[in-house]
């Protein structure tokens, strides 16, 4: 699919762009891909980590329109990873918000019509759907931004996107966080045992994005389905495999935070079709102003719910535990764990 193609990721250097590049570079043989991102520094350590013909880096924000139109040139697949993500950030900047995800995603749509792509993938989250917080709104917004361009569809580009939570062990997630505080000794914070996540390992997350990729039509958004399990569960699978006694302190729901994951609303799920691992949720090809003024449908054809972190399957202490092992960096910590430690592993 990417061999002898030009391919460009906003966002490259963070924790989806790191692995999707790698997963590119490893496994088809792209004519080029362009990192496009703000931070020189973390160009230059994925330049020197990686050490490829292949990889071309750009200094530039989205932001910025005639920077990422002259980035875009000849490319032929995008992939849009760059926003700012962190919740408290985003409440305590909302305008900051509004300039990346919402204005930066207009810059990125416009430059992949001007500069001739043939498709452009974008990355959103739960948290825009049904949203409470300044993140999940400029993201809904971002999402609304691309789903009314796909529906005029005045060029050739192909406009589609995913949606996924919190991935397993990305950056300023809870699981590296469990792992610091046991290693410091500290209590580990949950906000509220019974709080609900889907577990998606970051290497699922790359696998979504290259579905979209091949199998999105104009305007769909795709999820992939996962499992879930509850904070507290997650807390104490981890101390478990580290072989430490359940220390959990529970600090509170915080700010714009959610009890549940919602990737697709109730809405949403009364048209979405399963595929499988994934679903899509198409769009509306064209604008039709009866369907917003005059028309509606019929009740019973909405769902009661949506789908979301509380209705997906519900892991158990030790299946949180199998799963936590597939990942290589915690398979990393606990071999620096039981060196540190002189302790013994045992098997889980």
């Amino acid at each position: 699919m990417f061999d002898r193609k030009t391919l460009l990721v906003t966002g490259g250097t963070g924790s989806f762009g790191h692995n999707f590049i790698r997963l590119v570079l490893a496994q088809h043989d792209p004519e080029q891909v362009i990192v496009y991102s703000r931070d020189e520094k973390k160009q230059h350590d994925m330049r020197l980590e990686f050490d490829d013909p292949r990889l071309e880096f750009v200094i530039g924000d989205i932001r910025d329109r005639e920077q990422i139109i002259r980035a875009m040139r000849g490319v032929d697949y995008v992939f849009h990873a760059a926003a700012l993500k962190q919740v408290p950030s985003c409440e305590f900047f909302p305008m900051e918000a509004v300039q990346t995800n919402v204005v930066g995603t207009h810059n990125v749509l416009d430059a992949a019509e001007m500069c001739g792509v043939q498709k452009l993938v974008v990355l959103s989250t739960d948290k825009a759907v049904y949203p409470i917080n300044a993140m999940g709104q400029t993201k809904a917004l971002m999402e609304k931004i691309t789903l009314a361009r796909a529906q005029t569809a005045r060029s050739s580009v192909v406009l589609c996107g995913v949606r996924y939570g919190n991935v397993m062990y990305s950056r300023g997630s809870v699981i590296p966080l469990f792992v610091q505080q046991i290693v410091r000794g500290d209590p580990l914070t949950v906000t509220h045992a019974d709080m609900t996540r889907l577990l998606l390992p970051l290497v699922e997350a790359v696998k979504l994005v290259t579905y979209a990729m091949e199998h999105g039509g104009q305007g769909d958004f795709f999820v992939r389905k996962a499992t879930a399990s509850t904070v507290g569960t997650l807390a104490q699978a981890t101390c478990r495999l580290f072989q430490v006694q359940d220390n959990i302190k529970t600090v509170g729901v915080r700010a714009g935070e959610k009890m549940h994951e919602v990737l697709i609303s109730a809405e949403e799920y009364s048209r979405a079709e399963d595929c499988g691992d994934y679903y899509r949720i198409p769009c509306r090809k064209e604008r039709d102003y009866g369907e917003y003024f005059t028309r509606g449908i019929v009740s019973s054809q909405l769902a009661r719910e949506g789908y979301t972190s509380e209705n997906a399957r519900q892991l158990s202490i030790s299946e949180v535990e199998e799963l936590l092992l597939s990942l290589p960096e915690i398979q990393r910590d606990l071999e620096s764990w039981f060196q540190r430690t002189g302790a013994r592993r045992i098997a889980a």
